[in-house]
């Protein structure tokens, strides 16, 4: 595992050993990582959103969207028990 050193104020020192004792954290490497973590899940999120909208037109799902797909099944149905 790699070590990163970084510089506070104290004011950000207190709140982060703050944080480690009311949320539970063994020390206060162990929040940074949590909060880098949720980081990366939201940019992991975000890309995938960014993903879907640049993707191309959307298609409406309504009750008649549904009613297609399940024609569709019972087509598939048809054609593989003949």
């Amino acid at each position: 595992m790699a070590t990163m050193n970084i510089s506070l104020p104290d004011a950000l020192k207190t709140f982060i050993d703050d944080q480690v004792s009311d949320q539970g954290f063994g020390t206060s490497s162990e929040y940074i990582r949590a909060l880098v973590r949720q980081e990366q899940q939201k940019k992991r999120i975000r890309d995938m959103l960014l993903e879907g909208r640049n993707s191309g037109p959307g298609v409406l799902v309504d009750d008649a969207y549904w009613e297609r797909q399940r024609e569709r099944i019972r087509q598939f149905e048809r054609k593989t028990s003949a």
